[in-house]
């Protein structure tokens, strides 16, 4: 059964999210997208590549004039513009022009980075996202954000391009390891959290489905996590406005990950910053201290961290690596807080000491 859902704007469809269970369908999915005759080139890494590049390439080969790959090694640390540079060569000595596409086959290290290059690249050509991690197919192969890191400055440089194409298989999750599954979960709480109360209380309900990847329950839940971005990105495509409470827990989350070196990986970041808006959300006076346990306990069930203690971080440094966030408003931060489960707002009023509280108090906490 194919679940579809098409994302608009301006009251015109753009693109369709599929998700089916195989890539028996992609194929046939490509072919109505008026690309038959063209070169494609399928963007992977070195972990997903050797798993899917061969029946990836099976399925649009009979579509495409000409069928090639590239494939650069796997990791955070590559998602850079050494990495892009070498995919403007391969595409250029293989004469690929504007009408022809390219396949980002992979987590959101690969959707990222091929999106943005199809963003530049001759100033423009079109991309299809196919992704392979829960991350990647709930969060960032939706939205046409694309973008790579600067001097280890997280999606510091980045485009507005959107795809032509999201072509989910969500027989991929079996071959994630349990940390990259736990990952996804990260943004998917998030979704909850500052969305739908009712699915963040249906996400505490399965664990133990979502645990043991049934795909019946996956396939609920990533359809409702696509719904929630969906709705959010076709009301502020460009993130002027409301598009910014899909940053909730990103501020913290990504000056963890960039003082961790990116050892730990982006869904576990966020989940510590989800960790940390939800705590300046109890001191506002908008959450409980309850609610607060209830949420630490949830993400720890999904195998996500809930504390800073043991990381070895600097307080003083994770507060100064927050400063130099994209999303800094005229030299302030914009946290994105909760006035209750499932409503989420832009506050621009946190002070250094109530972030350093704030931290100080996610080193001391002890894990669930």
């Amino acid at each position: 059964m194919t679940d579809r859902i098409t994302v608009h704007r301006d009251g015109k469809d753009i693109y369709d999210i599929i998700l089916e269970h195989s890539f028996a369908r992609l194929g046939e999915e490509v072919s109505r997208l008026g690309i038959n005759g063209r070169k494609i080139c399928i963007v992977s890494d070195s972990n997903v590549a050797p798993i899917y590049l061969d029946a990836v390439k099976e399925q649009l080969t009979p579509y495409c004039h000409t069928m090639g790959s590239f494939v650069f090694p796997a990791g955070e640390e590559q998602k850079n513009l050494d990495t892009v540079r070498d995919l403007y060569r391969y595409l250029i000595c293989h004469h690929y022009d504007r009408k022809d596409v390219l396949v980002a086959l992979g987590g959101g290290v690969v959707g990222d980075l091929c999106g943005y290059s199809a963003a530049t690249y001759l100033r423009g050509i079109r991309f299809i996202q196919v992704p392979t991690t829960l991350l990647s197919q709930v969060d960032s192969s939706i939205g046409g954000k694309t973008g790579v890191d600067f001097d280890s400055y997280k999606n510091m440089v980045g485009a507005f391009h959107m795809p032509i194409l999201v072509y989910t298989n969500t027989a991929t999750l079996q071959t994630l390891s349990k940390e990259q599954y736990a990952s996804g979960m990260g943004e998917i709480i998030k979704h909850g959290l500052i969305q739908s109360h009712d699915y963040y209380d249906w996400i505490d309900s399965h664990v133990s489905e979502i645990n043991r990847r049934e795909d019946e329950t996956c396939r609920t839940m990533i359809l409702e996590s696509d719904r929630v971005k969906q709705k959010i990105v076709e009301e502020d495509p460009l993130e002027l406005g409301q598009r910014a409470l899909l940053n909730f827990g990103h501020t913290l989350g990504h000056a963890i990950e960039k003082l961790m070196d990116f050892q730990l990986l982006h869904g576990q970041c966020v989940a510590l910053g989800c960790i940390g808006a939800v705590h300046l959300s109890v001191l506002r006076g908008f959450l409980s201290e309850e609610e607060e346990q209830a949420i630490r306990r949830t993400l720890h069930r999904f195998g996500l961290p809930v504390s800073l203690k043991g990381l070895h971080l600097n307080k003083e440094e994770i507060l100064a690596a927050t400063k130099k966030d994209k999303k800094m408003d005229s030299g302030r931060i914009r946290f994105i807080l909760l006035r209750r489960i499932g409503e989420a707002y832009i506050d621009s009023t946190v002070s250094d000491q109530e972030l350093l509280d704030t931290i100080c108090w996610m080193s001391e906490e002890n894990d669930e």
